[in-house]
């Protein structure tokens, strides 16, 4: 991919944290070329047999409807199929690549783009989904024979995925590869399950829109699923860097959902750049105090946290001057766990030369907050709360002290 020049420009508005229509298209350009290059591993790793058919009416639905065949192909579970599937073709034990999922891809591409087709595919334990269409319960076991009159959203053999109110962005609890072990999403949801999940995405976007229009504009162009998380999941939201594009949530109140979503769409951003721009040469060392996290954390678990945060605290302030609730107070809090973080990052040696630029641009977006001041003192509180628990966390790490300041 040609990346736009110069390229300072595009770090500087994506460090920001700032919705930029640059910064948008170089995110989305990253993600479609990286699907693109783990598909053609998987490609060149099982080019015959019974994938070859699969990959012709990729082909054929592509040629045919190129739109309709990119949504299958950039769908955010399909990256995480890709990258499991590479990685059990090069594992010398564990279970077999399933391979068998690349004709599903295939046959909802060739639905999509409305192409004549036959394929016979298995259905594991009787269901088989379609990426970005749904579920498919065949009545007999065995095979099942699919052509372009197999998807009838009528058919009680057939279980669309749900769409949420914007039209947009799927609610997916059906896609085997929606999430991972390690984070679990939750089962099917009943319908009232959805219905919930309905009123509440449909507010917290009434409150992105009213609060910060460019950000729920941002959101909506970078997000093309949320996967509802298990109850027994430990945290309450999360991306997954093979499934850019989509978030891990829970069902929680709009005003939650809305700041979650702000959250977690800056970690998918940073996740893309991170991949085509090394922004540091750090290694995985965990010797930094994050202030929203207990644990010491490697440079690039500060970066993340940081860019997040920052972009949370911009959102508060805006909310707080529509008059919001509780917002000063949330943006003072978020704003001061920002501010501490920032001056170890700047004073970072390892940061490469776009990394220098990306942090500066964070380091001038929290310092522009100043020009709309939290009233009645309430960053100084925060900041000085801050400052305790920063000297808390030295006296628990004293040989970890220095890497808390820059």
């Amino acid at each position: 991919m040609r990346h736009p020049e110069p390229i300072d420009g595009v770090l500087r508005a994506l460090g920001s944290t700032e919705p930029s229509a640059e910064g948008t298209r170089l995110v989305c350009g990253i993600r479609r070329d990286r699907r693109l290059g783990l598909l053609q591993e998987v490609r060149e790793a099982v080019p015959g047999g019974e994938a070859a058919e699969h990959w012709a009416l990729l082909d054929e639905a592509e040629r045919c409807d190129p739109a309709a065949a990119a949504d299958v192909v950039q769908y955010p579970a399909t990256g995480t199929w890709a990258e499991e599937t590479l990685r059990r073709l090069h594992a010398p034990y564990g279970p077999p690549a399933d391979l068998g999922h690349l004709g599903a891809l295939a046959a909802a591409a060739a639905l999509r783009a409305g192409i004549g087709f036959k394929v016979t595919l298995r259905a594991p334990n009787g269901r088989l989904v379609l990426p970005t269409l749904g579920l498919l319960r065949p009545t007999r076991p065995g095979p099942l024979a699919l052509t372009e009159h197999s998807w009838d959203p009528g058919d009680p053999a057939v279980l669309p995925l749900h769409a949420l109110p914007d039209g947009h962005t799927a609610l997916d609890d059906l896609d085997p590869y929606r999430a991972t072990a390690a984070v679990p999403a939750a089962r099917r949801l009943t319908p009232k399950g959805h219905k919930r999940w309905d009123t509440q995405w449909s507010g917290a976007l009434t409150l992105l829109h009213r609060y910060d229009a460019a950000r729920a504009e941002e959101t909506g162009r970078l997000l093309r699923s949320v996967v509802p998380l298990s109850g027994s999941a430990r945290p309450s939201g999360g991306t997954l860097p093979a499934a850019q594009g989509s978030v891990l949530a829970r069902a929680q109140p709009p005003p939650t959902l809305a700041a979650a979503l702000v959250h977690e769409v800056q970690h998918g951003k940073l996740a893309a750049l991170a991949g085509a721009f090394p922004l540091h040469t750090a290694d995985r060392a965990a010797r930094y105090w994050a202030p929203w996290r207990a644990d010491p954390r490697p440079l690039e678990g500060i970066l993340r946290g940081a860019y997040a945060h920052l972009a949370l605290a911009g959102y508060w302030q805006r909310a707080a001057l529509y008059g919001a609730r509780g917002a000063w107070a949330q943006h003072a809090r978020i704003r001061s766990q920002v501010a501490v973080v920032l001056p170890v990052l700047v004073s970072c040696p390892e940061l490469t030369a776009g990394g220098r630029v990306f942090v500066d641009a964070m380091a001038a977006a929290e310092r522009g907050m100043d020009g709309v001041p939290a009233p009645g003192g309430r960053y100084a509180v925060a900041r000085g709360a801050v400052e305790r628990e920063r000297l808390d966390w030295c006296a628990a790490h004293p040989n970890l002290a220095s890497y808390t300041v820059g």
